[in-house]
């Protein structure tokens, strides 16, 4: 095999032939291209070799014929040699970058000359010299960059009304806003004079405080029958009461009533978003109990506010650690004090503290629950402890005498009070049962609770709002269940938001049917609440009253609490008689109890004044209108008449001669 590294490449043309016609053609060829390829042009061999003398015989005649002539007997006197074909070599990595980069091979050395022409001009002459063509390595690739335009968008966030943003939460603020402005309106709007509970507690708080500051003794046994702890809201409405008056007691009640809807909203905005704490907010607002609450002056507004205060506290603190729970327990054992018909919803307080945080904290939520409960027990107890005997208690809530109202007529009164408000709840938690989220943004990450929660959370709030008509079904009896049914709704908002906001759907495609259920429950908590507050107006019976007691005598009134309230400056407390229940020793000594003692006082002409409406008691009232026939010892003074959403009626008035 010929050595590579001593043997010359051939041409690049691989169809080199042997023959003596091809060799010709090789070896003579033209022979004055051979003879410029061995001397280069005569004239600059000429002057290469400094034979300048022979420019003068190129000129003579037959020169360059005889020149050609020796050139020929040179060549053919050469032995002929067979060519050899050498086939030309791959470039390798080992060769010199000029090798490479291509340039001419010459005896197994690559030429310093890139190309023919200067290697024509400049090398020496070899018939076997080739030229080896190298290509060069094409250049990268590389991506053009693109354009940049001239103003590039900032980074939007995600923003809907499904998610918790920046943007939702201040447009939800505003939102808010309205609907409690709406709710002050609803509640303003309701006039009239003291009803007998307004001026019970307002009066009783007068003397709590007399009680507390000065000694002063307490006429009547509040505790006893009171439907909540004397001193602590009837301190508060006396308070105020001295400032600004009967008004000033109702606009604390507003205020407690608002700040119930505001915590409903933020409780609710934390458990799923702000669109189902407006419609939580919009719906609570507008019920018939939140309504009247927000312009009557009595314990329950300042029992709600304080279960709203629990419940977003201890929604609030769900992924904190289970001992911040106890915040909740306070407001909690303030409420049951304040209204004892508050303990009924303390349960489902425990156990929303156990579900808000089950999520995050496992087994642990059991603790925490526990701790709630055992914190809330252990403040009643001291609670107990310090103020003793509260016989109020089962008077008014666990003992309470019971009625004659059918189970019937507590349920159709319970729907048509918050029935719309309630299947809104109800259908809420089957949504959420099913589905954690509408959707609005499924590109966004968000982890949904299991549905063992989900379910467990919409039976425990939607069944909170069943509890005040079932026990009110147990005694048998309505009273005060217009404004215990706002309790329970209070616990069912969450899932009446969600309700709505599902009814509504993504994206706001319904709105009309969110507005129209909003619509229905404003129309008929409005006109339920008017029906409800309308109480007998009191204030020409007062200013006929003013001119016939004083301190002295004793007067009997079918709703006594209305004129001790407001004679109070001129009259005690004690000196009222109510028709509510009365024991009497007549003259003769014989002992009476019932409307027969009315009537035995009447005939005695024990009242200096006697106040008669005829439709709280009547039949102590029918009992003492028998007495006053034909009775020498009174006389009619007066009759005040008024009307109310019952129709119409009046106070007569009787004086002793």
């Amino acid at each position: 095999m010929t050595n590579r590294n001593h043997t010359p490449t051939w041409a690049d043309d691989p169809g080199v032939q042997y023959g003596e016609q091809q060799y010709g053609e090789q070896q003579y060829g033209d022979q004055g291209q051979y003879a410029r390829q061995q001397y280069g042009d005569q004239g600059q061999y000429a002057r290469q070799q400094e034979y300048a003398p022979q420019e003068q015989y190129a000129q003579q005649p037959g020169y360059a014929e005889e020149q050609r002539y020796a050139e020929q007997q040179q060549y053919a006197q050469r032995p002929y040699t067979s060519p050899v074909y050498h086939p030309t070599y791959p470039v390798y990595d080992d060769e010199p970058p000029a090798y490479r980069t291509g340039g001419w091979r010459f005896d197994g050395r690559t030429s310093e000359y890139l190309d023919q022409q200067s290697y024509d001009t400049y090398a020496p002459y070899d018939p076997y010299a080739s030229h080896v063509a190298v290509a060069e390595p094409e250049p990268e690739t590389v991506a053009p960059e693109p354009e940049k335009p001239g103003y590039t968008l900032p980074e939007t966030p995600e923003s809907a009304w499904s998610v918790d943003g920046r943007r939702a939460r201040k447009l939800g603020r505003w939102v808010l806003l309205c609907v409690l402005l709406i709710q002050t309106g609803l509640s303003l709007r309701l006039r009239g004079t003291a009803f007998q509970d307004e001026a019970l507690y307002i009066a009783a708080g007068h003397y709590e405080v007399g009680n507390i500051l000065h000694g002063t003794p307490v006429p009547g046994d509040f505790e006893g029958y009171f439907s909540g702890y004397p001193k602590l809201y009837p301190v508060l409405a006396a308070m105020i009461d001295s400032y600004a008056g009967l008004t000033g007691v109702r606009v604390m009640s507003l205020l407690f009533m608002l700040g119930a809807t505001g915590l409903l909203y933020a409780t609710t905005r934390r458990m799923f978003n702000v669109r189902a704490a407006l419609g939580a907010a919009a719906l609570f607002s507008v019920i018939q109990s939140t309504v009247f609450l927000g312009n009557f002056a009595t314990f329950d507004a300042a029992a709600v506010f304080l279960l709203a205060l629990s419940m977003w506290i201890i929604v609030r603190t769900g992924r904190s650690t289970i001992v911040a729970v106890m915040l909740g327990a306070p407001p909690a054992a303030l409420a049951f004090a304040t209204k004892y018909a508050a303990g009924l919803f303390l349960p489902t307080l425990v156990v929303l503290a156990v579900l808000t945080a089950y999520r995050h904290r496992g087994v642990l939520a059991l603790a925490r629950g526990a701790l709630f409960g055992l914190g809330m027990g252990a403040l009643l107890g001291a609670g107990y402890l310090y103020t003793g005997t509260l016989g109020g208690i089962s008077q008014t809530t666990t003992n309470r005498a019971k009625g004659a109202d059918t189970a019937v007529m507590i349920l159709q009164h319970s729907a048509e009070w918050g029935g719309l408000m309630f299947l809104a709840a109800l259908s809420g938690s089957i949504a959420y049962a099913i589905r954690p989220a509408m959707g609005e943004m499924p590109w966004v990450d968000r982890q949904a609770p299991g549905r063992l929660r989900r379910v467990s959370l919409g039976l425990l709030l939607t069944g909170t709002a069943l509890l005040a008509p079932a026990y009110q079904i147990h005694l048998q009896t309505e009273i005060s269940l217009f404004k215990h049914v706002g309790f329970g709704l209070l616990f069912a908002g969450p899932m009446a938001g969600l309700g709505l906001s599902r009814l509504v759907g993504p994206h706001f495609r319904h709105p009309q049917l969110g507005i129209m259920l909003y619509v229905l429950t404003l129309v008929f908590g409005m006109v339920q609440a008017q029906q409800a507050y309308s109480f007998p107006d009191s204030r020409e019976m007062t200013t006929v009253l003013r001119t016939l007691v004083d301190r002295k005598g004793t007067f009997l009134a079918e709703e006594h609490e209305v004129p001790a309230y407001y004679l109070r400056d001129v009259t005690g407390y004690d000196q009222w008689q109510s028709t509510f229940g009365m024991d009497y020793k007549d003259t003769k000594g014989k002992q009476h109890s019932g409307p027969d003692a009315y009537r035995a006082a009447v005939l005695d002409a024990k009242f200096d004044v006697i106040v008669l409406r005829g439709t709280v008691t009547p039949e102590v009232d029918e009992a003492v209108v028998k007495a006053l026939r034909g009775n020498s010892h009174y006389r009619l003074a007066a009759v005040s008449r008024f009307t109310t959403s019952k129709g119409d009626g009046a106070f007569r008035i009787w004086v002793k001669r």
